[in-house]
């Protein structure tokens, strides 16, 4: 009887099974409960209920049933799947690991069966886009993930042995049908490319998926050397990139920092657009931060000698007129907030409004007032920060802007109270 492919070696930790119910995560699942090692440690199963296809509550049902004859914990988390520009697949992936990243425990394991087939599968879809080597090593073995790790010990089995495997012990699985459905991407590879190629070379699979360790090998001496050229990069901030310092790398060394940024600063990858628009329009000096790049919720924007990279959010509507007298920490639209610290109440209320253009504003010691746009300037306030800027108004007196420039009235105030004025910017301001 065929016996099960083996695993690669894990630390003394509980193991969480992403279950879809289809052959490999069966057998999968089968061959971890099997284990005593792993039965020692701890095991349990993950169903992500997609609800895409009417047989949905079926599938779970049978993982629930599976798990059951193991003597196996299992979960089913339902997720809703929304098609942002991600397609159908990513949208998929997308909601799939958000729930992955909910339900992992600290320290723990999840177990997912891809095997050199689909490694294969992905080298080639990473390579039809155009990826460099970090693309190119396709899936880790092993790696961080949310509170705990993401594992892939058959990542070296191929899909026959697995099957092998699993019918040898009468295992029951669910064939889901949009694994048939050409129009997918992978499924393509699968069903025309990859069985064409292995008529000609039949360890093309193999051959596929020692290239992505190769792969994943060079990323690896990259990456340091990138870590290093980053920090060179990042001397004050790290939402903040010195164009001079990066202008020394050569390109290619450029986009991989670039990226590298990305990934410190934990925003969506950087497409291949987004390298190219920052080399022909971003990196030359600049002072009005109209030149910018916006992808997937997040925007980079050239200003004064740097590259300034953060979430995208719009800017506080010029129509806001709130009125505060703090008692209490006031919420913003933008999801900025202003307290008074420690909390007061005004001697008389503020009203909390955008800017429009044309304020000016009395500075301590002052005997005149000063255009607030020149205020800001001569601050260097980036102008996406003076974009979500509220102003404290008393009638006709700007008494602040945020936290940054407050009136010589109002801090006098503020100081007889024992008092200061807080502003908790917004993501991107």
């Amino acid at each position: 009887m065929p016996t099960a492919p083996p695993f690669s070696p894990i630390a003394a930790a509980p193991v969480c099974v992403a279950l879809s119910g289809g052959m490999d995560s069966m057998a999968l699942l089968h061959a971890l409960a099997r284990d005593d090692r792993v039965r020692t440690h701890g095991l349990r199963a993950l169903h992500v209920h997609h609800g895409l296809h009417p047989a949905a509550d079926d599938w779970a049902a049978h993982c629930l049933q599976a798990c059951d004859a193991l003597g196996v914990g299992c979960s089913v988390e339902p997720v809703h799947v929304v098609g942002d520009g991600l397609g159908r697949e990513g949208a998929a992936r997308a909601a799939r690991h958000a729930a992955f990243a909910r339900h992992l425990r600290h320290g723990e394991y999840l177990a997912l069966a891809h095997h050199r087939d689909d490694q294969a599968e992905t080298f080639l879809l990473r390579a039809l886009r155009a990826s460099g080597v970090d693309g190119l090593g396709a899936m880790s073995p092993l790696r961080a993930f949310a509170a705990g790790w993401l594992w892939r010990p058959w990542l070296d089995a191929s899909r026959s042995g697995i099957e092998r495997y699993a019918r040898a012990r009468g295992l029951r699985w669910i064939d889901d049908p949009s694994n048939e459905d050409a129009s997918l991407d992978r499924n393509f590879l699968r069903h025309h490319v990859l069985p064409l190629l292995r008529e000609r070379w039949p360890h093309a699979d193999a051959a596929f998926a020692a290239s992505a360790m190769h792969a994943r090998d060079a990323a690896r001496l990259l990456s340091a050397d990138d870590e290093t050229a980053l920090s060179a990069c990042t001397p004050d901030r790290a939402d903040t990139l010195s164009i001079e310092a990066l202008l020394a790398l050569r390109p290619a060394r450029r986009a991989r920092v670039l990226r590298a940024w990305m990934h410190a600063l934990r925003l969506p990858p950087l497409p291949a657009e987004g390298l190219r628009r920052i080399e022909s329009d971003l990196l030359a000096p600049r002072d009005d931060a109209t030149a910018r790049f916006q992808w997937h919720g997040a925007v980079v924007r050239s200003w004064r000698g740097w590259l300034h990279a953060a979430s995208a959010s719009a800017p506080l509507d010029p129509a806001l007129d709130l009125e505060w007298d703090g008692g209490a920490p006031i919420g913003l639209p933008d999801g900025g907030v202003l307290t008074l610290e420690p909390s007061h109440l005004l001697p008389a209320p503020v009203r909390i409004r955008a800017r429009r253009g044309g304020e000016r504003i009395r500075l301590a010691g002052r005997s005149h007032g000063h255009a607030l746009k020149h205020v800001l300037q001569d601050l260097r306030v980036p102008p996406w920060t003076r974009e979500h800027l509220p102003l404290l108004v008393r009638g006709d007196d700007v008494l602040a802007a945020g936290d940054i420039v407050v009136a010589g009235s109002f801090g006098e105030e503020l100081a007889a109270a024992g008092s200061r004025l807080a502003w908790i910017r917004p993501p991107g301001a």
